[in-house]
């Protein structure tokens, strides 16, 4: 007869039922009335708090934005005769070619999947970029939330000090996702969804007490505007004040948090692999928070890819660098455990053209494109789609935005057909059309 609760069929182990009603119950009566909505005192349970982190999902997204060229990265065409002047060199799958100018990825090509066949229909940054960072065409007057909200939202912790979402973005240009930048970013979520943004010399600032007041007159400070702001929001229910409130909660957790975002304590050697570039060390500091606990952070650095002009001369900086940035990062989420539930994404927000224009640079070009992913729910070393030989149009499965975020929610475990519950709504749903998810690159 078994009696081991771990051989008893049907039974969670005994790690398991470190989480079970008792703790449950401790967790909230044990904080009082007021944490029963929050959760803080079931959190406040080493047990319970280690197993959630334990079981947490993370994403980074690697915004190229401006649009990369398939053909100097993940779809070489090496007999069109678009090809240009980079070879194409085998990787580790079989028959699979990227681009000379990515080595270092070519050798740990088993271990991402690549799509080759996106097809989108916004050919213009502004539009493409709103497009792909909310996964359906805008529906005035309503503003979906951005992808980097959703996740923040559903794979957030309770009583984190981090940030849900940071994004990563030392430039403040970028024409059009400059504009993009100074929209709205969470939508109907509500600002607290929106993005800590960080960069320039990766600290945050004002974080700091000021050396004159002590720690009790801040919280005594705190709760007085905590308390009014509070009545305010519930005697005229408002949304906005609610919102606020959130942000000034999240900014206090930020000050306590605030060295994981100065990249003067890292490791000078991994400052070394990832360097020089804002880019890479942003990249070098994603990883870092994403060890910390971080669920969502995007990396981005203004709109150098989009190359009208001498492409291939800029191509010869920009891609070797990602190419080891994206190696490094692979590589170090493997060694330290945290691939398999980190979803790295590194995409732009369209391809560029096959033929090159009087400027020798390739314009933009949605109608066959390609990106690559890595990690938590994604199958290793998969190649799906195709374009024809010259890389004009998709032949072989084309995908669009909503199969790209039904695929993104799936691997991360997150219901991609959830509908949004709000009153005031239309009917949205985080994935419209039923849009299937790229099986294909799923684990």
């Amino acid at each position: 007869m078994k009696t081991d609760p771990e051989q008893i069929d049907g039974v969670c182990s005994t790690d398991e039922h470190k989480i079970h009603r008792r703790l449950f119950l401790q967790g909230v009566m044990g904080a009082g009335a007021s944490s029963v909505a929050s959760w803080n005192g079931l959190f406040s349970i080493p047990d319970i708090a280690a197993q959630a982190k334990k079981q947490q999902k993370h994403c980074i997204l690697l915004w190229l934005c401006g649009a990369p060229s398939q053909f100097e990265t993940w779809d070489p065409k090496p007999d069109s005769i678009y090809r240009g002047p980079f070879r194409s060199i085998r990787t580790k799958i079989p028959g699979v070619n990227f681009s000379e100018l990515m080595p270092n990825c070519a050798t740990i090509a088993d271990k991402m999947s690549i799509i080759r066949s996106m097809k989108t229909k916004p050919s213009e940054h502004f539009q493409a970029i709103d497009m792909l960072q909310r996964g359906a065409e805008p529906r005035a007057p309503f503003v979906r939330p951005t992808i980097g909200s959703i996740l923040g939202q559903q794979l957030g912790q309770v009583d984190t000090k981090i940030p849900n979402f940071v994004l990563l973005d030392p430039c403040p240009e970028g024409n059009e996702y400059k504009e993009f930048k100074a929209g709205n970013w969470a939508g109907w979520l509500g600002a607290q969804y929106g993005p800590v943004r960080a960069g320039g010399e990766y600290r945050l600032d004002n974080v700091k007490r000021i050396a004159e007041m002590s720690a009790q007159d801040v919280e005594q400070r705190e709760a007085l505007r905590r308390f009014l702001t509070k009545k305010y929001e519930n005697d005229r229910k408002s949304a906005a004040a609610a919102s606020e409130n959130a942000v000034f909660d999240r900014v206090k957790g930020l000050m306590s948090c605030a060295d994981l975002f100065d990249l003067e304590k890292v490791k000078p050697k991994d400052r070394e692999r990832y360097g020089p570039g804002t880019f890479g060390l942003h990249t070098l500091l994603a990883r870092n928070l994403v060890e910390n606990g971080a669920p969502f952070v995007m990396v981005s650095n203004g709109m150098p890819w989009d190359c009208h002009v001498f492409q291939h001369e800029i191509y010869q900086m920009l891609v070797p660098e990602v190419d080891r940035i994206i190696f490094n990062l692979i590589t170090d989420l493997e060694e330290r455990g945290l691939l398999d539930k980190t979803l790295v994404v590194m995409m732009g927000e369209f391809g560029r053209t096959p033929w090159l224009n009087p400027s020798r640079g390739r314009d933009h070009y949605p109608d066959a494109w390609s990106l690559a992913m890595a990690g938590c729910g994604i199958k290793k070393g998969a190649v799906v789609g195709a374009t024809d030989s010259d890389g004009i149009d998709v032949i072989e499965k084309p995908f669009n935005e909503k199969n790209l975020f039904a695929t993104i929610f799936t691997a991360l475990g997150i219901d991609p057909y959830a509908e949004y519950e709000d009153p005031e709504l239309a009917t949205f749903h985080r994935v419209e059309d039923n849009a299937e998810p790229i099986r294909e690159v799923l684990a």
